[in-house]
């Protein structure tokens, strides 16, 4: 085989160590993972692998203006160090400072890898381990691991949903994604057009509204928006006569039950939560405003996820002309801005494209069994972060309908648990079998979200009932785990045939 003088030149792969736990990316999950790992074995060997240079994942990503959480903080926060900030919807950048000082307080930080982009993980069955090939700063390098939780998401950091507009090619102004905001856009004085609906937009118009000329929201059909304070009154008065541990788990209770009655509510009564939603929107709409064209949407709430507004500001905005909203498909660009379906014009400088997200499993990292590549969405999910017939990988998801950091930390505290397990009975390998045969499947997602019906194809399989059933449910998961939850059902165990170096088995 010929070599040409590029790949001659290429450095040789080094090892960077050997690992009980190989976390993926240094976000909600892996943050968590972390921690409940350590919780449950100080001893336990783990590193963290982050592509970017600091923690926050998400929400180190995303900083476009206003950007902010889309459920209570007090339920996004982790159980294990709550919220200690008035914010009850918080933003973005005080949500990345609360991950990074939490990781720094409990001796997380030292433990990851920057700048640490992984290509690839191979299981192999002789010695039990993961090979995790990664890239650090140009440099290759290889971790093992008894385990890899995958705390990477669920969608294409790098390549966001971004359609191609007729004519976009000539247009004079600036084009956008949220996902990528350019830190020295100057968009002061300027005509912003904001393409979606979805909660990106509905973060971003009010935040760019304060310094914009003009600002339009142009969407193809409504959403359901409802307000919500960002700083909920009712919980000061709490924080300040109770201890910080006890006032954060009343918020959170609170938090949890409003979400999941709202939700709840909506799927059982869907007539009826039309009108609270509508009441609201025309209650904060100036007089006469024609709520039916921009604010009816076609789907019942929660086909689609409600996207919150906070402290009504979306409303505010288009209360002092700040804001438009357009409800119109677009035709074409041209130089200087946007041509509708109707043959409204809208001028623009700066156009946003906030159209959503690809879904991507386990961050694009190619995955393999002995050398055999595995497909995860040909496999089926197992208690929602396991893969059928995989051993000893983890990946982690969240709700649809509710917090991520909810069932990141139950999917944690089961890592935790099954690691603990394993050490105990000696086993290095463990691996989810369906034990009844082929499984009917269901929908991954309940969503009719476009961004899930373009990539339903990009999941894992759900089958129909537990433990193999991909769930939005929280309460329904808390339950599980704490009553139902067996941790030999449906699972295979083995020993490596070779002397284990890894987790502890050889160390008594």
């Amino acid at each position: 085989m010929t070599v040409s003088p590029q790949e001659d030149a290429r450095p040789a792969e080094q090892p960077a160590g050997d690992y009980d736990v190989v976390i993926i990316g240094a976000g909600i999950s892996g943050i968590g993972a972390a921690y409940r790992i350590a919780e449950a074995d100080p001893g336990t060997r783990y590193v963290i692998l982050e592509r970017r240079e600091r923690i926050g994942g998400t929400w180190d990503l995303f900083r476009y203006p206003g950007v902010r959480s889309d459920s209570s903080i007090f339920t996004l926060s982790w159980p294990w160090e709550p919220w200690a900030g008035k914010e009850y919807v918080a933003d973005g950048d005080v949500i990345r400072d609360y991950m990074e000082d939490t990781a720094r307080k409990h001796g997380i930080t030292s433990h990851i890898r920057f700048n640490t982009t992984v290509i690839s993980a191979d299981w192999d069955s002789g010695t039990d381990t993961w090979t995790v090939h990664t890239e650090e700063n140009g440099t290759p390098r290889t971790y093992r691991g008894r385990f890899v939780f995958f705390g990477s998401g669920y969608y294409n950091y790098d390549e966001p949903y971004s359609p191609d507009f007729e004519g976009i090619e000539n247009f004079g102004g600036t084009v956008v994604h949220p996902q990528h905001w350019p830190e020295d856009l100057d968009y002061t004085g300027k005509k912003v057009v904001v393409i979606g609906s979805g909660a990106t937009a509905v973060s971003l118009v009010p935040a760019l509204a304060r310094k914009a000329a003009t600002v339009t929201m142009l969407q193809r059909s409504p959403g359901y928006l409802f307000s919500m304070p960002r700083v909920a009154r009712w919980t000061q008065p709490l924080r300040k006569v109770l201890p910080n541990k006890l006032s954060y788990w009343f918020v959170r209770t609170v938090a949890l039950a409003f979400e999941k009655v709202m939700w709840m509510f909506a799927r059982t009564l869907p007539a009826a939560m039309k009108k609270v939603v509508r009441r609201q929107n025309t209650k904060m709409l100036p007089a006469g405003y024609p709520v039916d064209r921009d604010f009816k949407p076609r789907y019942n709430p929660w086909d689609q996820r409600l996207c919150l507004v906070a402290d009504g500001d979306v409303f505010e905005a288009i209360s002092d002309g700040s804001l438009d909203i357009v409800t119109d498909h677009i035709d074409h660009f041209d130089q200087s801005g946007i041509v509708c379906a109707s043959g409204r014009h809208i001028g623009a400088d700066i156009v946003v494209k906030a159209t959503g997200l690809n879904l991507l499993a386990l961050g694009g990292v190619r995955i393999s069994m002995d050398g055999a590549e595995v497909k995860p969405q040909d496999r089926f999910s197992y208690k929602a972060h396991m893969l059928e017939d995989v051993p000893n990988l983890i990946w982690c998801i969240g709700y649809t309908n509710a917090s991520w950091t909810l069932r990141a930390d139950i999917t944690a505290r089961a890592t935790a648990k099954l690691i603990e397990y394993m050490k105990t009975h000696g086993y290095t390998h463990a691996y989810p079998h369906p034990a009844g045969g082929p499984m009917p499947e269901k929908p991954t997602w309940d969503l009719q979200s476009s961004y899930v019906l373009r990539n339903a194809h990009a999941l894992p399989k759900s089958a129909t009932k537990r433990p193999w059933v991909v769930r939005q449910d929280f309460l329904a998961d808390t339950l599980d785990y704490r009553f139902l939850d067996k941790i030999e059902e449906d699972m295979v165990f083995g020993r490596v045939r070779t002397p284990a170096q890894l987790m502890g088995v050889s160390r008594g």
